[in-house]
């Protein structure tokens, strides 16, 4: 909790320059007015005078705030004055992976809404699937190179042809576009079946054989997110996918 609850105003020095203006000093004079302060807001207009403030007070960034007369710090020490969370950029967090789920299950029950007139259909658990795919593509897709090496650390057949890792995304793109639109399942059925099969007993033999602690490169070479269980999902629901979707092909159901 704040240690002086009795000095409501605060004193914050912040870049505005013609060019730039900084958005954590922005934020800052957000959270110290929501949390009841009144703002003296001081502005760095040029590098210069923004170099010799931090040489001044010993600083090696700006925003920097004052509340009663005690340095507070940057944005994250006062998020932290105020006893708020700060990320923590090497903490693992699932938060991707529930937002790219969440709407995606929305899109397909409006999907199914739009289409049938209601929402609990099992074309829209097929387009929930179809989506999360594409979804999951895309974080793929934003850095091939970046997923492609961190994929290699666990995915049997990109260890062994490294191109794979590179054609993964595509073709996990290419199945959920087709399973969304419902054509061509003889090309995305063979290809969610394919690419699920094999990263499914990957994961498996990485993580619960072989008991490594790793990045999922689902959601892209970037994430936070372990490997693990998410991972494990998104295989066994393209493999789940290609299997039923071919089944109804070939059988009609």
């Amino acid at each position: 909790m704040p240690k002086d609850t009795k000095t409501r105003t605060a004193t914050l020095y912040r870049m505005v320059m013609p060019e730039h203006t900084c958005p954590f000093g922005l934020k800052s004079k957000d959270l110290l007015e929501r949390e009841g302060y009144e703002v003296e807001d001081h502005y760095l207009e040029t590098r210069e005078e923004t170099d010799a403030f931090m040489e001044k007070h010993g600083v090696e960034t700006t925003p920097q705030t004052w509340i009663g007369g005690e340095r507070i710090g940057g944005y994250d020490e006062l998020r932290e004055y105020f006893d708020k969370p700060v990320k923590d950029e090497d903490e693992t967090s699932y938060q991707p992976v529930i937002a790219i789920f969440s709407v995606a299950a929305l899109m397909a029950l409006g999907l199914s809404w739009f289409t049938f007139e209601t929402i609990l259909t099992l074309r829209a658990f097929e387009w929930f699937i179809a989506i999360s795919m594409c979804f999951l593509a895309v974080q793929k897709l934003q850095d091939v190179e970046s997923f492609s090496t961190m994929f290699l650390n666990y995915d049997l057949l990109a260890k062994r042809w490294v191109r794979y890792g590179y054609l993964y995304p595509f073709g996990e793109a290419l199945a959920g576009i087709l399973m969304v639109a419902g054509a061509l399942t003889f090309i995305s059925a063979p290809v969610a079946i394919f690419i699920g099969a094999i990263g499914a007993v990957s994961v498996i033999k990485a993580v619960y054989v072989e008991k490594r602690e790793l990045k999922c490169a689902c959601v892209g070479g970037s994430s936070n997110v372990p490997l693990g269980f998410v991972s494990l999902t998104e295989n066994v629901m393209m493999l789940g996918m290609g299997l039923w979707m071919g089944a109804k092909a070939l059988w009609g159901l």
